[in-house]
């Protein structure tokens, strides 16, 4: 980990784009303490169990049959940083070409405030199941191993039962898409809309509201069915979780809001009572409904009055 490192390979970036992809790794890298991934077998072998029995557990408690992503990934940090800021650079790329050409001192702040969201999110994602949005390479589950280790003990939460929940959750994330083969197409065009029609200066609501509350859907069924398929006690850890999550010191206060890390948890909350609902209703395989069709997704008035959804659905 080396600061100096950081700061000049943000300075020296280069090319005519407005961020320099590049830099962006180096500089997030250079400031990100990897953190230790030596795994013993067993612990090793812990990771693939875990999935395994989530899988398993999802697919019985939420009657959805998918398939777990070839590559399962157990990672450090500089490992994270590297598989996503390529995803970043194809996320954003309709920005960088309306701004085809940059003076050096807005490329540079540019890379470094890219640098610094990727640096941030390394130290703080525990587990990430990838569509590759904007891509055509496969589906990936990782686990960011230092990051999980640091959490359970800040938490003071036993370890074998922090990984395995974080297991569960990203492996509800693998069963809507594995259910769904629309989904990550769908996710992929509401993104390519939003972000274009910023690039061009638009704020279009009605294209970042389709994209929330499709997201609040992805994230409130997972929920649903981590929480109906774990098979040990979770409620302290989520407490905990969100407990440390209002801890923080104001620098990270101010970046978790400018990533929208309080939307997301808001994601986390509207849609998991929406699913709830919906499954007392019909069943946790009921709720599976909304992946058979685009149309099921429920509209934004429908994740606050269920009842509406069900009776059109």
């Amino acid at each position: 980990m080396s600061l100096f490192r950081a700061v000049r390979a943000v300075a020296d970036a280069e090319g005519d784009g407005a961020v320099d992809w590049s830099a962006v790794g180096t500089a997030a890298r250079a400031a990100t303490d990897p953190g230790d991934l030596t795994l013993s077998e067993a612990e090793q072998q812990r990771y693939a169990d875990d999935v395994a029995d989530a899988r398993d557990g999802i697919r019985e408690a939420g009657g959805v049959d998918f398939d777990l992503p070839d590559r399962v990934q157990v990672q450090n940090r500089h490992h994270w940083i590297d598989a996503n800021v390529t995803t970043f650079e194809r996320l954003l790329a309709p920005i960088e070409e309306k701004a085809s050409f940059s003076p050096s001192l807005a490329r540079a702040a540019n890379t470094g405030s890219m640098a610094v969201t990727l640096g941030f999110l390394a130290n703080n994602v525990l587990g990430q199941y990838d569509p590759i949005l904007l891509g055509d390479a496969d589906h990936e589950l990782y686990f960011v191993h230092p990051n999980i280790e640091k959490v359970a003990g800040t938490l003071d939460v036993d370890r074998d039962r922090f990984r395995r929940w974080i297991a569960f959750h990203e492996v509800a994330h693998a069963a809507e898409f594995g259910a769904a083969p629309w989904l990550g197409p769908h996710l992929e065009d509401s993104m390519e809309e939003a972000v274009s029609k910023l690039a061009s200066g638009r704020f279009d609501r009605s294209a970042l509201e389709e994209l929330n509350v499709t997201m609040t859907a992805v994230e409130g069924y997972a929920e649903l069915v981590m929480d109906r398929a774990f098979d040990q006690e979770y409620e302290d850890l989520r407490e905990k979780l969100d407990a440390r999550r209002q801890n923080v010191g104001p620098v990270s206060q101010l970046i978790r809001k400018l990533l929208g890390f309080g939307m997301k948890r808001e994601q986390y909350e509207r849609g998991k009572a929406f699913f709830d609902a919906v499954a007392d209703a019909r069943g946790v395989a009921g709720a599976a409904v909304v992946w058979e069709d685009p149309k099921n997704l429920p509209t934004d008035e429908e994740l606050d009055d269920p009842a509406k959804w069900l009776a059109r659905v």
